[in-house]
C-alpha cells in the first residue's frame, strides 16, 4: 500500500468538525516533526497548521491548502477503516487534501527547489469556515505566498482525471438559518394559536420562487432548505420553527438580490401568520475564482503529461471557503477525480486511494516547474 493512502486510512478514522480537530492537528504535528528540520518551520494557528519550507534560492513562495475538517455524518460505507467517531465522517475528501499535502512536504523536504514553500493546513471549512481568519492572521502576514493552488476531490470523474477551468469555478454561498415564533397551544384548539409548523410550510414554497421569478433567468441561484424542525409532540401545536439551508449563487450581485427577497418574504410571514422571526446567514464564502495566466499555464503543463488527462469542466453550485484566499493571493483550485459510485457529503462515498499517488506526483512536477522558474 502507498504510505500516504496508509495515512488517508488513519486520518479518515478520526473525523472532527471545524475548530475541534485536535487529533487531527496532532497526527499533522507528529508526521510532520518527524521529517528533516533544516529547511523547515512550523507555526500553529487553532487548530490549523503552517509549515514553511525554505527554498535553496528563494525569489518567490508557492502555497499549498488542505482543508482539514470533518462533517457530522455517520458513515455507513461499511469499510474496515470506517470512522471511529461515531457521528462524523471524513465525507468531503479532506483525509485526501491532507495525505497528497502530507506526501508533497515530505517530498520537497527531502528535494527543496528554488523557491520557498508554504503548506497551510487549514481548519472549518465545511463551516463556520476557517480561511477567511486564517489570512488574517499572522503567520500568514508574515509568509503570505506569491501564489497558491488546493485541489478537491470530485467523485464523478474517474482516477487519473484533473479537471479545471480559468475564471469562475465555484459559487458564491452562504448558509441559511430562519427561526419563526408564534403562539402555541393544543391541537384541538387551532384558533387560539399561531402555529409556526404551517408558517414554516409556507415559507419553504415562497423561497422557491425566489429563484423562478426574481433571478435572472440566464444567470444560476440555488436556494434549499435541508432541515425542518418545530414542535414537540403530536397534539401541542408548534409555537417555534426553524429553516436550515444554503444560498448559492455565481455572482455576488444575484447574492444581495436573493437575501433581500428571503427578507421580503420573511416580512410577510411576519405579518400574515403573527408571529416573530429571525435570519441568521452563518458562514458565507467567497466565489473560487481561479486567476487566468496560472490556470491556464496549469493546464498546459497537465496536457503534457502521460499519467493524468486533463478536462475543461463548467463552473459548479459548490462552496468552498478557499475562494477567500484566491480573493486575496493569485492561484487556482482544480478537480481531482476519485471515481466515487456516491457523491461529496454521502455518508458511503468511498473515492478511489489510487488517486492519491497520481496527485502527489503531478504536483511535485508542477510545483518543481514552477519552483524553478527564472
Amino acid at each position: 500500500m502507498n504510505p500516504f493512502a496508509k495515512i488517508r486510512r488513519d486520518l479518515h478514522q478520526i473525523p472532527e468538525i471545524g475548530f475541534k480537530e485536535f487529533k487531527t492537528q496532532q497526527y499533522l504535528l507528529n508526521y510532520i516533526t518527524n521529517l528533516a528540520q533544516e529547511r523547515m518551520e512550523i507555526e500553529t494557528w487553532r487548530t490549523g497548521i503552517f509549515v514553511k519550507v525554505k527554498g535553496m534560492n528563494p525569489r518567490k513562495t508557492i502555497g499549498y491548502r488542505a482543508d482539514i475538517d470533518g462533517l457530522p455524518i455517520k458513515e455507513e460505507t461499511g469499510l474496515p477503516f470506517a470512522s471511529n467517531h461515531e457521528e462524523y465522517m471524513h465525507a468531503c475528501g479532506h483525509d485526501f487534501h491532507m495525505s497528497i499535502g502530507l506526501g508533497l512536504l515530505t517530498y520537497f523536504t527531502e528535494n527543496p527547489i528554488d523557491d520557498d514553500l508554504l503548506f497551510i493546513f487549514q481548519p472549518a471549512e465545511e463551516g463556520p469556515g476557517g480561511a477567511e481568519p486564517m489570512l488574517k492572521s499572522e503567520t500568514m502576514k508574515k509568509w503570505k505566498p506569491d501564489m497558491i493552488l488546493a485541489l478537491h476531490i470530485a467523485p464523478e470523474y474517474p482516477v487519473g482525471t484533473i479537471a479545471v477551468k480559468e475564471g469562475l469555478l465555484f459559487a458564491n454561498t452562504s448558509e441559511l438559518f430562519i427561526d419563526l415564533r408564534g403562539k402555541g397551544g393544543h391541537a384541538a384548539y387551532p384558533h387560539e394559536t399561531n402555529d409556526m409548523v404551517i408558517a414554516a410550510c409556507s415559507l419553504v414554497g415562497q423561497l422557491q420562487t425566489i429563484v423562478s421569478r426574481n433571478v435572472n433567468p440566464l444567470d444560476s441561484a440555488v436556494i434549499t432548505v435541508g432541515k425542518i424542525t418545530g414542535g414537540t409532540v403530536q397534539n401541542i401545536i408548534a409555537e417555534t420553527a426553524r429553516l436550515e439551508g444554503t444560498i448559492r449563487t455565481l455572482n455576488p450581485e444575484s447574492m444581495v438580490k436573493v437575501k433581500s427577497r428571503i427578507k421580503a418574504l420573511v416580512d410577510g410571514i411576519q405579518v400574515g401568520y403573527e408571529c416573530l422571526a429571525e435570519i441568521d446567514y452563518g458562514a458565507m464564502y467567497h466565489q473560487v475564482y481561479n486567476e487566468e495566466r496560472l490556470t491556464r499555464e496549469f493546464m498546459e503543463f497537465t496536457e503534457r503529461s502521460t499519467a493524468v488527462r486533463l478536462h475543461q469542466c463548467t463552473e459548479a453550485m459548490t462552496g468552498e471557503d478557499f475562494g477567500y484566499m484566491l480573493k486575496e493571493i493569485p492561484g487556482f483550485m482544480f478537480w481531482l477525480g476519485v471515481s466515487s459510485e456516491y457523491g461529496l457529503h454521502h455518508a458511503k462515498l468511498s473515492p478511489d486511494e489510487k488517486a492519491i499517488e497520481l496527485a502527489i506526483d503531478h504536483l511535485t512536477d508542477y510545483i518543481t516547474f514552477k519552483g524553478s522558474e527564472a
